[in-house]
Order: structure tokens, then sequence, then C-alpha cells
């Protein structure tokens, strides 16, 4: 039996790279700084209050499924979710309020009578953005970028004949105002960007294909949270025979005649048939891969967007809310300018809060909320971070008091922050960037690392810093390429 070691601190597409292997037959050991399994995708415990801690929606359940159906079983034996009726609930500082329905007719009535929008321009909109996934997905989503016949075969050479119409000549901000007359469908449209950190005033339009798994795909809850969707696979790996090492930090690749070998954890050297990273690529090359051929120009590439999230017990019950809420700014350029050009937090931020408790109710105790409260924000940059904490923590209560008539700091029983400086000692993720690099230009995509090492045999990477991205199906689909390599 062949052996593969995995280098973890992601979200959980190492657990499904592990499964992946194993179901190969493949001996797989899985060595993780943290404590716990799953990186980002975990979760946090205040009090009587629990909070997923990364991740927050779900789309694509399929990919979960296929793991389980690959090893043999039945997934309902280990996660169920559901579909979401209403995908986000939306906020203005004018009053407007708008539901998300998932329901595509209900959701382009709701447009049309709150903004005035024609219900026609809906449709077309997640006509195209279905129109770009058809096109891309099985390019872009499902195979390496870095091998031949992935530009030579014929879904890809039906993809070139429909380039102009794909948004690769225009940004998604330039695509929107073209599709939608008013404003605040633009700005909603626009926020998709922000799903792997990017610019919408600078990225392709092209990003446009994420609407389509949020809409006519769907949106999921799982029952028992997010952090169900790692304890579900970490069951299902060691069911599968997958061992997990915790706290082990690997401290390097052990590489022989271009050739990795093994890896070195509190210098004892661990010989394998093939080493696995899902650490943060840019982080990998400079510490466990240092003495290997560097790839500068993806490590210099701009890194995408940050977070800073305050976990809040809410000790009131708001009907008004649902598990997904934005509370959009007033002056969205001027907010993504501050993010990636002034490095800086904009005073009216765009707030997302995310309460699971709305359908997951031990969550909180009983009239009380779970608040996962989050801004966009810059990259750490060695930005005096403390002071923006506390500036960016008193603008987001007092915009939240305007726009939902109420006193949040008076309500707050719990806290813990999360920023990113913390995300990047927990994660290891270059600056606290939480997608590696950013997509603010048309070549992003050609731009991210591939699954393999073009220079180390042997030696692979999956997670949200290469090929396809970040976010969990992105992961999960990383996970995918990279194991099928292995297979070929």
């Amino acid at each position: 039996m062949k052996l593969a070691l995995e280098i973890c601190t992601w979200s959980g597409g190492y657990i499904a790279s592990a499964i992946r292997l194993a179901v190969k037959g493949f001996q797989v050991e899985v060595f993780e700084a943290n404590s716990y399994p799953g990186g980002k995708l975990s979760e946090i415990r205040i009090g009587d209050y629990r909070f997923d801690a990364g991740p927050s929606l779900f789309t694509l359940p399929e990919l979960v499924d296929e793991l389980f159906q690959l090893a043999g079983n039945n997934p309902k034996d280990y996660f169920g979710y559901e579909k979401l009726d209403v995908t986000c609930r939306y906020f203005w500082e004018d009053g407007t309020k708008l539901n998300a329905y998932s329901d595509l007719n209900s959701f382009a009535e709701e447009v049309q009578t709150k903004l005035g929008e024609p219900a026609s321009n809906i449709r077309e909109a997640l006509r195209s953005s279905a129109f770009i996934y058809d096109s891309l997905a099985p390019l872009f989503m499902n195979r390496s970028l870095h091998k031949v016949d992935t530009w030579t075969n014929p879904h890809a050479l039906k993809s070139y004949l429909r380039m102009g119409k794909l948004g690769i000549f225009s940004t998604m901000n330039e695509a929107n105002r073209k599709q939608f007359s008013h404003p605040k469908l633009v700005q909603l449209f626009n926020r998709y960007a922000t799903y792997n950190g990017s610019n919408p005033f600078e990225t392709p339009a092209t990003l446009n294909i994420i609407p389509h798994l949020e809409f006519n795909i769907g949106a999921f809850f799982p029952k028992k949270g997010m952090h169900d969707i790692t304890m579900s696979l970490y069951k299902l790996s060691r069911e599968l025979g997958v061992n997990y090492y915790f706290g082990q930090k690997v401290e390097k690749v052990i590489v022989e005649d271009g050739e990795a070998k093994g890896i070195r954890v509190k210098g004892k050297d661990r010989f394998a048939d093939l080493v696995v990273n899902n650490m943060d690529m840019v982080n990998a090359y400079k510490t466990i891969l240092k003495g290997q051929k560097q790839p500068k120009l993806l490590l210099n590439q701009p890194k995408s967007s940050s977070a800073l999230i305050f976990y809040w017990g809410i000790k009131r019950d708001f009907p008004e809310l649902d598990l997904h809420n934005i509370f959009f700014s007033d002056n969205y350029p001027l907010e993504f300018e501050h993010i990636f050009k002034r490095g800086a937090v904009y005073d009216d931020p765009t707030i997302y809060v995310n309460i699971t408790s709305t359908h997951k109710p031990d969550d909180a105790p009983a009239g009380c909320m779970n608040w996962f409260t989050m801004i966009n924000v810059p990259n750490n940059q060695g930005q005096d971070w403390d002071a923006m904490i506390a500036e960016a923590k008193r603008n987001i209560i007092h915009k939240l008091n305007r726009i939902l008539k109420t006193d949040v700091e008076s309500l707050i029983d719990v806290e813990e922050i999360l920023d990113p400086r913390t995300i990047e000692s927990k994660t290891s993720s270059a600056q606290g960037a939480l997608y590696g690099n950013s997509s603010n230009n048309k070549f992003a995509a050609f731009l991210r690392h591939a699954n393999y090492s073009s220079s180390v045999k042997n030696l692979y990477f999956c997670g949200g810093s290469v090929h396809p991205g970040g976010g969990i199906p992105l992961c999960l689909l990383s996970a995918k390429i990279m194991s099928e390599m292995i297979e070929s």
C-alpha cells in the first residue's frame, strides 16, 4: 500500500483530499498544525453560544455528497442539509429592504416591486450567469489549467467561440451596469466579487458565474451547522483509515533528486510515496519549500481581501433577520478603494451578519441570537489593527443601530474577534488573505498555482490558494482535480 502525507492548515478541502486518496488505496497520514480538523471551516463556542467560525455559505452540496458516495456510503447517514427559501436579506440606509428568494420568479417580482427593476432583467442576468457556468465550469473548475489537454479538448474549443459572451473583456461592475437600471441591484450583483476576495470594479465579469450557484442551483444550510461539513467528512475519513496528527507543524518537505520523499516534523523525517500540500501556497514556499525553485510570478501577485469578524452573542431576537443578511455601504466604489488601494477600512462598510440560530435554535439561548458580524478589510500589511478594529466596531454598531432602530452595543452578551493577523496565524494564510491571490485582473485564473509541482515529482497542491480558488466548493474541486492527476 502506498503512503501519502498531507500538510494542512486551511478549510475542509484537505479532508476531501484524504478521502479521495484513501478510496484510491493510499494509506493517508494528515499533519495538521492546529489542534482540530478543518482549518477555517471550524466552530467557536462562547458561553451558551455556538458560531461557525469561517465559511458560512453552502453551495454545490453534491460535492460533499460525492465524497460519501465514492466510499460506497449513503451521504444521508452522515450529513443532512436543507435548501434555503431566502438566500439573503438586503438592507440599505434609506430603508429599502429586499428578500433574495431562491425561487427565481419570486425574486424577480420582489425586485420589480421594491426597486422598479423589470423582472425580465433578473431572469436575463441569471440566464447569462448559467451560460458562463455551463461554458467555463468544465474547463476552469473541473480540470487543471496547467495541462495541454485542458486547452485542446472539444469543450475548450467550444468555449473559445463564446469568449465575447463570457465577460472576460469587461469588469463585473461594467457588465452589471449594462444589465440593470437600478444602482442598488448593480450593487447587489457586484457583491459577488467578495466571494473570492476581489474588487467588482476591477475583476472580470466572468465572475458573474457566481450568482448561478446561489440562485439557479441554490444555497443550502447544513442542519447541524457549517462545522458539520468538517466533522462528517472527518468521520468518514477516519473510517477509511486516514490517520491525523494534530498540533504537528511540518518543518520541511524532504526533496531528493527532484522528487518529494516525505516531510520533517519536530525534527523527525517521515517518508512516503507522495506529499500533498494544503498549506497556503505563498507561505509554503517561504517555509517548508524554501529550498526549492520559487514561482516568483505567482508569489508576487496581489493578495485577496481579508475579513474582520465579530462573534457576538445578542440578547434579543430580531425577526426581520434571517440566516444571511447584508447591510450595504452607501458608497461601494469608495469602500473597495479603501480595501484595495489604501489598505484601510472604510467608515461606512458593508456589513454581513450570519445568524445560524435562525435555522438551528440551539446555537443561542432562548430569545437570543448568534451574530457572525463581518466586514471585508484589506489583508495584513502591517497596519495598526488594534486602532482600526476599535474604529470599525464603532462604525459597524452605529450603522446597525440606524438600520435596525436598536442599540446593538447594549445587547452584546459575549464577544470574540477574528482579524487578518489571527486569520494568518491560525490558518497560515499569507497576509491573512482569505483566498490567496486576488482576481482583480482578467488573467487571475491563470495566476494560481497548479495542483502539482512542475519541478518536484510527487508533490501535489490543493486548497484555496491554488487552482481553482477559494471557498468551500472550489476547495473541494481542488481536491478532486489533484486526486485525478495522481490517478493518471
